[in-house]
């Protein structure tokens, strides 16, 4: 964006479970995977009755009001290895064959206030995501799609909140695999390798909104793919964000320097040594922490009948005892206060859980 770069040495190499690499983590799945056990299953199934039951709205639904009594604190083990271990977890065998799509929403929506408070994912207020292909033209065109709407590849990047998470009810025909990587073991080898491209991911960048800009804001903002605050090295990273930034007049334009900075950090997340691929099947749940890890979905090729479609539902979840972030990721997340940040919040925006995906 300019000459700038970060204005000291950079940061010394992030330690400990969060700079996992991907060829060791793919040789030990039970090290990240847990599987559901019948008295998980029972739990949270006695606890979507009772929402259901008591007419509860599945954007209203909170850890009191889906008590798991064992099962909470299994879960509140995995939202400690989100924020202070290898930053993801997959929970697999939660049944949704043959469920109905509100039984299954109101079972994952409660299994994440177990993790964290519900954003707001888009401009139009969903705090239950489905992730889907709608059919519209793919957002690698058209600067206003999300991606997650179409059958193309996402590209790796991070959302706007603490922790994202999925659950499978149905996989595509093929493709379509769940992608994730250590930014923390990214940065460790960029900095080895490539110190002066590494100090400018600690520079400024303008992002494009693609169209969910807040009232008052510009259509783009401005802040650095990496910062260094409070000890913790945090990622926020949206590729197609900040290339399509350009089509705005007033962002400040790439230089050939950020271009080779960023290109080199895309490099590091396909790298096939460093990511892992996992296949999502149908009842696996994967919440992945968005500050230390970046994710990516693979194109896909989906089934012909409209019932067979490739269909997750996602939550993007605020956890309250998380991180201190730098003020300036403030122009991401509407404000960085722990436990009330993130989500996309426009004109007009309504905040509820659909379960049709729209």
């Amino acid at each position: 964006m300019n000459d700038s770069v970060w204005p000291g040495p950079l940061r010394a190499p992030v330690e400990g479970p969060s700079a996992w690499i991907g060829a060791d983590l793919r040789t030990r799945p039970e090290t990240w995977t847990y599987r559901l056990t019948q008295s998980d299953i029972a739990e949270i199934q006695a606890a979507t009755a009772g929402v259901i039951a008591r007419g509860i709205d599945i954007a209203e639904v909170t850890r009191d009001s889906f008590p798991l009594p064992t099962f909470a604190a299994v879960l509140a083990g995995h939202r400690e290895a989100l924020l202070h271990g290898r930053g993801f977890v997959l929970l697999r065998g939660l049944p949704v064959d043959a469920k109905p799509m509100r039984e299954s929403a109101i079972s994952f929506c409660g299994i994440g206030s177990h993790i964290g408070t519900f954003r707001s994912q888009n401009a139009k207020g969903h705090l239950l995501g489905h992730v889907r292909n709608l059919g519209g033209p793919p957002a690698s065109v058209d600067p206003t799609v999300r991606a997650y709407a179409t059958a193309e590849r996402q590209t790796f990047h991070t959302d706007g909140c603490d922790v994202v998470g999925l659950l499978c009810l149905k996989p595509a025909k093929s493709g379509g695999l769940s992608s994730i990587v250590s930014s923390m073991t990214m940065y460790n080898r960029m900095a080895a390798s490539r110190p002066d491209l590494a100090s400018r991911l600690f520079a400024p960048m303008p992002f494009d909104r693609r169209g969910e800009t807040p009232e008052g804001a510009l259509p783009f903002y401005i802040m650095p793919v990496l910062t260094d605050y409070a000890g913790r090295l945090t990622c926020s990273y949206l590729r197609r964000n900040i290339n399509s930034s350009q089509r705005h007049p007033d962002a400040p334009r790439l230089t050939p320097d950020d271009l080779a900075a960023l290109d080199m950090w895309d490099d590091l997340a396909n790298d096939g040594g460093l990511r892992l691929d996992i296949v999502l099947e149908p009842g696996d749940i994967q919440f992945v922490y968005n500050h230390t890890t970046l994710h990516d979905r693979t194109a896909f090729e989906d089934w012909p009948e409209e019932d067979r479609k490739r269909h997750l539902l996602r939550l993007w979840l605020c956890v309250p005892g998380d991180r201190p972030l730098d003020p300036v990721l403030a122009q991401r997340f509407g404000s960085v206060e722990i436990g009330n940040r993130s989500g996309i919040i426009c004109k007009g925006t309504r905040l509820h859980a659909p379960l049709v995906p729209s």
